[in-house]
């Protein structure tokens, strides 16, 4: 999925020729070793990196003759090398080529994904420190509980964020192994040193234990780190696709000039963005579990995890790019409607104090489950009847014996509801000036 949204490095990265690029840079490496070694004569070395090139028309040709997409790319490359590529691929098998070069761009798209998920970061930042003090009813259940700051929603979000970023970091260096061990992984016909240049080279580790390819549960973390990114940003587009709704409104994607929200109704201005992201997770959730599926492979290695892993790894990395890079955007252009907060608020009739009411009740000697029934029968008449909830209270004699009016009203005090958020933000950001 290409798009405004999406760099263009990670579609490049997975582009088939630049994979090709990858196997050759990973064999040309092991030449190096081996002619440290002694195995590969030096004139033949410069003359294989001299040569050593390819076209996707040529193996895409042997290919569908030979059936073996690394046989068909070495034939290839050997066509160019001349005799000397008889050096080439010297002790190696398909997947030392295949993990190794597979490690070295899930390396690369990590990167692309961190720098992605920080400036979510920043821009998240941005909206928690400007709306640090507008108020908004919270919610539990879908409906009024107690008041929050749309902030400290952005808050929340952020710190959700930092642990994502946390998990892909994680899950860079999870991945971050080559392998370059031979067919079973014994080293029977190369030298470990030979794994160790190509993997120093690229930035890679040596996978300490190996059968014919690097194990799958890296690959699994891997894909359900993004899956988890995937989650939470759907978490976040759904609570942005319940705050537009017509009787919330109380945050609204941007609509741009010209932009039209439906074929038959002129007047619609539709949550598309988070909507669509909310589908794509699913796909992203989706391919973690195929991930978790080619764990487990046959003895030393079967072929079942390759097909699988040649869709679901590209897609999912794009995906993650693709919907990182919206949801900064949606973000960064939300529209925010302080009013309808306070509209919304006023319709729970001061409901939302119910708990600080019961509190004081208690500190003035009232049994908690008599405190909460003194309150409830009130807010349920609140409920039926309407009515203004303080002056319910004030009229209540249990209540009055234990608390007078300006007591009461005390408990109705906004500023009591949100004395901790400067805590919070400081908790979050490290300082209250954040």
């Amino acid at each position: 999925m290409i798009s405004r949204y999406s760099r263009p490095e990670m579609a490049v990265l997975w582009d088939p020729e630049n994979r090709y690029r990858a196997w050759l840079e990973v064999e040309l490496l092991a030449c190096e070793a081996n002619a440290k070694l002694g195995l590969i004569p030096v004139k033949a070395l410069a003359n294989i990196k001299k040569k050593a090139a390819f076209s996707l028309d040529r193996i895409e040709a042997i290919e569908k003759q030979v059936k073996h997409d690394v046989i068909a790319f070495l034939t290839a490359v050997n066509e160019n090398v001349g005799p000397d590529s008889r050096f080439i691929h010297l002790g190696l098998t398909s997947s030392d080529v295949l993990d190794t070069s597979l490690a070295w761009l899930m390396r690369r798209a990590s990167d692309i994904i961190i720098a992605d998920l920080k400036l979510l970061l920043k821009t998240l930042k941005r909206k928690a420190l400007r709306y640090r003090k507008t108020v908004m009813i919270g919610r539990s259940h879908g409906i009024h509980a107690e008041p929050v700051t749309f902030g400290l929603k952005m808050a929340v979000w952020y710190e959700e964020v930092r642990r994502s970023l946390e998990r892909m970091e994680r899950a860079k260096d999870v991945i971050s192994v080559g392998k370059v061990s031979g067919a079973v992984g014994t080293f029977a016909n190369i030298h470990p040193s030979v794994e160790r240049h190509v993997c120093r080279k690229l930035g890679l580790r040596p996978e300490p234990a190996a059968t014919q390819i690097v194990q799958r549960d890296r690959h699994a973390e891997y894909l359900s780190t993004l899956a988890l990114i995937a989650s939470s940003i759907e978490k976040f587009s759904v609570e942005l696709r319940h705050l537009q709704r017509t009787e919330v409104l109380e945050a609204e994607e941007f609509f741009s000039e010209g932009q039209k929200g439906s074929s038959a109704m002129p007047h619609k201005r539709n949550p598309i963005s988070a909507e669509n992201l909310t589908g794509l997770a699913r796909v992203v959730r989706a391919n973690s579990l195929a991930a978790m599926e080619n764990v487990a492979l046959w003895h030393e290695r079967d072929i079942s995890h390759s097909s699988v892993e040649r869709i679901i790894i590209p897609d999912s990395t794009i995906l993650i790019d693709y919907m990182l890079g919206r949801f900064t955007s949606l973000v960064d252009k939300l529209i925010v409607y302080p009013r309808n907060m306070e509209r919304n608020m006023a319709i729970s009739k001061g409901l939302f104090h119910s708990e600080t009411v019961m509190l004081a009740l208690v500190e003035k000697g009232a049994i908690r489950e008599d405190a909460y029934r003194y309150v409830q029968r009130n807010a349920m008449e609140v409920w039926k009847r309407g009515g203004d909830f303080r002056e319910r209270l004030k009229r209540d004699d249990d209540i009055n014996r234990l608390l007078k009016g300006s007591e009461i009203d005390s408990c109705f005090d906004l500023s009591h509801t949100l004395k901790r958020v400067d805590y919070i933000y400081r908790r979050v950001f490290g300082s209250s000036k954040a």
